[in-house]
């Protein structure tokens, strides 16, 4: 498999659904505290608008799903040096 320049390894096939993603949100906010609507949607404006965004889902800097992470209340941005959401 050839890697991808500043990826974790992953290659076009690492594509998540957004049916799945839900499915994924819901399991990862089960017995969490998820963050507010609103919070979460400006989380998400500045995860889709960041160079390390791959594939339209995946950081390229933690490799998490950022739909997930940016749900979730205890959760911090991992971009290097300063995270663009705290």
């Amino acid at each position: 498999m050839e890697r991808l320049e500043g990826c974790k390894g992953c290659t076009e096939s690492v594509k998540v659904t957004p049916e799945k993603l839900e499915l994924l949100i819901a399991i990862a906010v089960k017995g969490r505290t998820a963050v507010s609507d609103q919070e979460y949607v400006s989380r998400m404006d500045m995860c889709l608008s960041c160079p390390a965004l791959q594939y339209g889902t995946t950081c390229r800097y933690c490799g998490c799903l950022v739909a997930v992470r940016a749900r979730l209340q205890d959760s911090i941005c991992p971009f290097p040096v300063v995270p663009r959401w705290c």
